[in-house]
């Protein structure tokens, strides 16, 4: 669930400079063979919100670190138990219809599921796997902001107690990569959007949506030589 807009500056030579060096494709080497570009939508409300709130779309998409071409997709909606109606004002902002969560799997078997399509994108090993030689590939979650990895994901965690895998306990917030190579920290991805002229796709607050956009940002700044670490983790 991504932040809203405000101004922010243009790249200037200053901050290009802090960036690391493109090589001849336009993108310098990663530390990773993919990012996994993720963003929540949760249950909210226009008042007080929904305690726990809850987890209700879970996009997630696989972008090549050597491309930056989104490779393959996890996307799934999530049926809320704690408050199972939608407010007016959650679908309004998101798009999600009741419809739409009613027959989906809850957060748990979200959870398992996604689980499933790590080890079926050889981002995870099988514990019974016997093939050494085909080592998973290593990754790195993308998020806009904190929110998704660092409060959210946790605190429904806490409330279901659900056991938290550690690949989900570590990220990068593209706002931060963003700050390096432009100079100015970004309220949302749509201030990203607008100052590195990347046009907009889809619907604001779309789960997946959005994460085409981040991916998009992800793209723009690994070809203006930004060098991608991680930025957060939870214990």
């Amino acid at each position: 669930m991504s932040s809203s807009s405000s101004s922010s500056s243009p790249l200037s030579k200053s901050n290009a400079s802090a960036c690391a060096t493109s090589t001849s494709n336009g993108f310098v080497p990663q530390n990773y063979d993919y990012f996994l570009v993720l963003d929540f939508e949760a249950t909210c409300d226009s008042g007080t919100q929904p305690s726990p709130q809850e987890i209700i779309e879970f996009p997630c998409l696989k972008v090549s670190a050597k491309t930056f071409e989104v490779e393959s997709k996890f996307h799934h909606y999530v049926r809320p138990t704690a408050h199972p109606v939608l407010s007016e004002f959650c679908t309004d902002l998101t798009g999600i219809i009741q419809e739409m969560v009613d027959d989906q799997a809850d957060l748990p078997e979200t959870l398992r599921l996604f689980h499933e399509w790590l080890i079926e994108e050889n981002l995870l090993g099988r514990a019974d796997s016997a093939d050494s030689n085909n080592a998973p590939h290593s990754f790195l979650f993308v998020t806009c902001g904190d929110w998704d990895l660092k409060s959210m994901l946790p605190r429904q965690a806490a409330y279901l107690n659900l056991t938290i895998p550690p690949y989900l306990k570590k990220w990068m917030n593209i706002k931060k990569a963003y700050n390096k190579a432009m100079g100015s920290f970004p309220r949302g991805m749509m201030v990203m959007l607008s100052a590195l002229d990347i046009a907009h796709q889809g619907r604001h607050h779309s789960g997946i949506d959005d994460c085409a956009n981040i991916a998009s940002i992800l793209k723009k700044l690994a070809e203006m030589g930004v060098h991608f670490k991680q930025t957060g983790s939870v214990e």
